[in-house]
């Protein structure tokens, strides 16, 4: 819905709004249903959409991404130092046999996961290929770009992401208006932005964490419309 709210907003007849919070965290349940591939902890098939009628699945990633490609997503997605060498193993694997399930992705990816960090970096793997079989930063992009014409004057847009790359998508639009480069200026050096950031950065105390655990990364920016 995030990338159609304004189409959605308007077919109720709904033209602004004085606030929008945003959550851009995956649902527990599907990281509880095993079936949907979401989760480390479970073998089920490598799924991961969002959309079951979309045609990208964490399958199609890992058995017929490029090797240059693969590797660019478990980089710039999951922020895998050694993900050339974690994508080349994946090619070479997949030679033998296609790679269906999440603990044949485990398996093969032995080698690369330490005792000590191999929750971690599982975590990385496969919010790597989420965030590109869903598409989830483009998502987010689409989604703030529309926020502007959609606010009242004043009105208030909340989000809270639960990784760095959305965060520093959010914090980026808020402070720039963009999500690279910097802003144009007038002829007097002024910039004309659309949003004004509201507080300092929310972030969960301990007593939030432990009365719910996945909550611990989460973080709150809020804005107003200027």
């Amino acid at each position: 819905m995030l990338r159609y709210i304004k189409r959605f907003l308007r077919f109720y007849g709904v033209k602004k709004v004085d606030g929008v919070l945003a959550d851009l965290g995956v649902s527990s349940h599907q990281f509880d249903e095993a079936e949907r591939g979401f989760s480390t902890r479970f073998d089920a098939k490598l799924d991961m959409r969002m959309n079951q009628k979309d045609g990208l699945s964490g399958y199609k990633i890992v058995n017929f991404y490029e090797e240059e490609k693969l590797g660019n997503v478990l980089f710039n997605y999951g922020e895998l130092r050694n993900a050339k060498a974690i994508a080349s193993k994946i090619v070479s694997a997949r030679e033998d046999d296609k790679i269906t399930t999440s603990f044949q992705l485990k398996e093969v990816l032995k080698q690369f996961l330490p005792q000590a960090k191999e929750h971690k970096i599982l975590a990385q793997i496969f919010q790597a290929i989420r965030i590109e079989v869903n598409q989830e930063l483009e998502v987010l992009k689409e989604f703030l770009l529309q926020i502007p014409e959609l606010l009242t004057d004043e009105g208030r847009l909340s989000v809270i992401s639960y990784h760095s790359l959305e965060d520093r998508l959010v914090k980026r639009f808020i402070q720039n208006g963009l999500f690279e480069g910097e802003p144009e200026k007038d002829f007097y050096g002024n910039v004309e932005l659309p949003l004004k950031k509201v507080g300092k950065l929310i972030i969960p105390d301990s007593v939030e964490i432990k009365r719910n655990n996945r909550a611990r990364s989460a973080k709150l920016r809020i804005a107003t419309k200027r």
